[in-house]
């Protein structure tokens, strides 16, 4: 789990249903950064083009799309990058 506390007190994280109670204790929003979908072909893509980031796969698996774009999303969208 990965939390980032912003300078005026606010918080960026990835959206977890085990966050939820925490979500509740104030104003929220939460915003969708990329699509997992099949792509057609019998494989899974994550498209983070609407952060600026990439298409990722074709996966096997959703849960291996999953992954990546959570992976992507730590790598790239959290701390000073």
């Amino acid at each position: 789990m990965l939390i980032e506390v912003r300078p005026d007190g606010s918080l960026k994280m990835l959206y977890d249903d085990s966050l939820k109670s925490l979500m509740e204790q104030g104003k929220t929003e939460v915003k969708r950064a990329s699509d997992v979908e099949p792509d057609g072909k019998g494989g899974w893509t994550a498209d983070l083009t609407r952060v600026g980031g990439p298409i990722l796969g074709p996966f096997n698996l959703r849960e291996e799309a999953l992954d990546a774009e959570k992976n992507w999303l730590w790598d790239n969208k959290f701390g000073d990058k």
